[in-house]
């Protein structure tokens, strides 16, 4: 997801991705202003709609975030496309630790918090435009054009509600339907019931698009919405499923503290590995990473790992769960998580091999389904 989004900073603690479809339309709005105007359409305008869309999308998904903090449960990051924002959960966030009925509360809260903020963003809008600008005809079709940008202004904050008014996951009242579903089955299956509704909604949007172009696109970003929100809990939901010792490395390299540097980099060639626990005797005393070593050889010259090694890492055991080892790397900002039994290292697991080591064991259980199945 983060291939498909550029960060813009953190608003209220959560950390906001702007999603490559919103670079997209302004080609979108001005393809559609030149096919209805015969061949014209200001170029400087469309951007100025698509820059109307992005801040009232911002002001929805600021309604979540204000919520949310209210009910300590903030997102690690969201991810804003021209509908609406899909939340990425924060890695101390594990569904098997809620419950169904705070979760269905929470949900609602949130949902009514987005759309509280669309509304009343049209409402204020429309009134001081209308005082302070009355000749703008806030209420002539069409109501989004980019020839009048403050009426598109206006309008656009309830586009936006009424699209989130749709049983559609990720949108409000989808995320509504999700939480109703959670009362009575787990977080994966609602997550997938709700998004099959979504995809649903989405495929009828399109199919409609044949007469209004604007809600073919509405229908695709519902689509990928559910797509990005769907593959987010599923592998949040894996997390919880996966333990240490599914994806742990078992054939690794170390290296001791009375190692030069020169040595060190000589095996990291060698090796795979980016990151390296350093070991003295039986006991772990520290983790180093390649580019450290590299870093340390540029500035300082030849020296020994006990010098640049780090000495603040955490260890996890075998029979802990991936989230939980997650939860550890992140909570100090680490890329190493050595795993111990019965305090001796038996496998380490790295950011750099997760990916990797996720996305085979999933073909894995795939093709062991498979083999049950037939």
């Amino acid at each position: 997801m983060r291939s498909w989004s550029i960060s813009a900073g953190p608003i209220f603690g959560v950390e906001v991705r702007i999603h490559l479809s919103f670079f997209v339309l302004p080609l979108f709005i001005w393809w559609t202003e030149y096919a209805a105007h015969q061949g014209t359409a200001d170029g400087g305008r469309d951007m100025a709609v698509m820059g109307i869309i992005f801040a009232c999308v911002l002001v929805h998904e600021a309604g979540h975030a204000i919520i949310a903090r209210a009910t300590g449960r903030l997102p690690k990051s969201v991810i804003l496309l021209p509908i609406g924002g899909v939340t990425i959960p924060d890695d101390s966030e594990s569904f098997s630790q809620n419950s169904r009925q705070d979760e269905w509360k929470r949900e609602l809260k949130i949902a009514t918090g987005g759309l509280i903020a669309s509304l009343l963003a049209f409402a204020l809008s429309a009134a001081i435009i209308s005082i302070v600008v009355p000749h703008v005809q806030l209420w002539s079709w069409p109501f989004l054009l980019p020839s009048n940008l403050l009426r598109s202004l206006v309008w656009c904050n309830l586009y936006l509600a009424a699209i989130n008014l749709l049983p559609a996951y990720p949108m409000d009242c989808g995320r509504v339907l999700r939480a109703l579903m959670m009362r009575r089955t787990d977080a994966m299956r609602a997550t997938r019931a709700a998004t099959s509704v979504a995809k649903a909604i989405a495929v009828l949007f399109m199919f409609t698009g044949m007469w209004y172009v604007w809600l073919s696109l509405v229908g695709i970003l519902i689509f990928l919405s559910a797509q990005l929100e769907e593959r987010t809990v599923v592998f949040q939901s894996v997390l919880e499923t996966v333990h240490m010792n599914d994806i742990m490395l078992t054939d690794f390299a170390t290296l001791s503290p009375a190692d030069t540097l020169e040595d060190a980099l000589e095996k990291a060639v060698h090796s795979l590995q980016d990151d390296f626990p350093v070991i003295r005797g039986s006991d772990m005393v520290g983790v180093v990473s390649k580019q450290r070593i590299l870093q340390a050889l540029r500035t300082e010259g030849n020296g020994y790992v006990q010098g640049v090694m780090s000495r603040i890492f955490e260890v996890a055991s075998r029979t802990e769960s991936l989230a939980s080892g997650f939860r550890k790397l992140n909570s100090k900002n680490l890329s190493i998580i050595p795993v111990v039994e019965e305090q001796r290292l038996v496998g380490i697991v790295t950011l750099q091999n997760l990916m990797h080591s996720m996305a085979l064991l999933a073909e894995s259980r795939k093709l062991r389904r498979q083999a049950l199945n037939s």
